[in-house]
């Protein structure tokens, strides 16, 4: 009986440390994209030991406030120039560990069928938040619809318009709303995850696409948490041919691995 209980707790504990090396996450995302590719990387991931609890934000600020605080241990939104103004201005602790994905950034209007048809005085919507604001911009400028004062770099603002021809106003609002505003404007810079998570489709509906972005996407975890052993298979996971494929199906060319 004594050689049993013995085998017993050997078996006991050869389990518990077989558990051991599962392990259970929480990962925050945007809607759209984000979120379908996570779900997708979270079926991946698995068979890897790793669980992965896909946690949806409606906005940009909160998940790297949750992040930081504790209430999620990744996430994976933003791209790299989005984080650095964060950490800049909140202070957050965070640390990229892996890039994802590019979603090239796209005009979209109820009304007009290209950038040219937009007339004077008109009003186009851009992202209220200074990384997104920026890129908005640099896309109008791509366009011919404004000029930017040179030297600006990756964040300007509305202040460094230095010819605006059309009389165009610039409206900025948060990022979310803009789909929802598209009805009250002549068109809007709209980020690929919330055009598709509203149901527009950035091939058909855009009447103009951000060239060459720099704009890579990330995944982010805590300062100190770079080297937890869950953040391997998740990276595996996310940089896996299945979720390529999966990426390249369903979205048909709008998002871009980066892998």
């Amino acid at each position: 009986m004594k050689k049993l209980m013995t085998l017993s707790s050997v078996l006991a504990l050869t389990a518990g440390a077989a558990m051991a090396q599962d392990w259970e996450i929480s990962v925050g995302v945007s809607p759209g994209e984000h979120a379908e590719i996570m779900e997708e990387v979270a079926k991946v991931a698995e068979p890897m030991g790793l669980e992965i609890d896909v946690v949806e934000f409606s906005d940009y600020v909160v998940p790297n406030q949750a992040l930081a605080d504790g209430d999620i241990n990744a996430n994976s939104f933003q791209h790299r120039p989005y984080l650095e103004n964060q950490m800049k201005d909140r202070g957050f602790e965070l640390v990229e560990v892996a890039t994802t994905i590019n979603t090239p950034m796209s005009l979209y209007s109820e009304d007009y069928a290209s950038p040219e048809e937009i007339p004077d005085g008109a009003t186009i919507g851009i992202p209220n938040d200074p990384t997104n604001g920026g890129r908005a911009l640099l896309v109008l400028q791509q366009k011919g619809l404004i000029t930017l004062a040179d030297g600006v770099g990756l964040v300007p603002t509305v202040l460094d318009i230095t010819d605006n021809p059309r009389d165009i106003r610039i409206q900025e609002l948060d990022a979310a709303q803009l789909p929802r505003s598209l009805a009250d404007l002549d068109a809007a810079m709209i980020n690929t995850n919330y055009a598709i998570a509203s149901g527009l489709d950035p091939v058909t509906d855009a009447i103009a696409t951000e060239e060459n972005s720099p704009y890579v996407n990330i995944i982010v975890v805590r300062e100190g948490d770079e080297d937890e052993p869950w953040v391997k298979p998740l990276v595996d996971a996310y940089h896996s041919d299945e979720v390529k494929a999966f990426i390249e199906e369903k979205y048909n060319g709008t998002v871009l691995t980066s892998w």
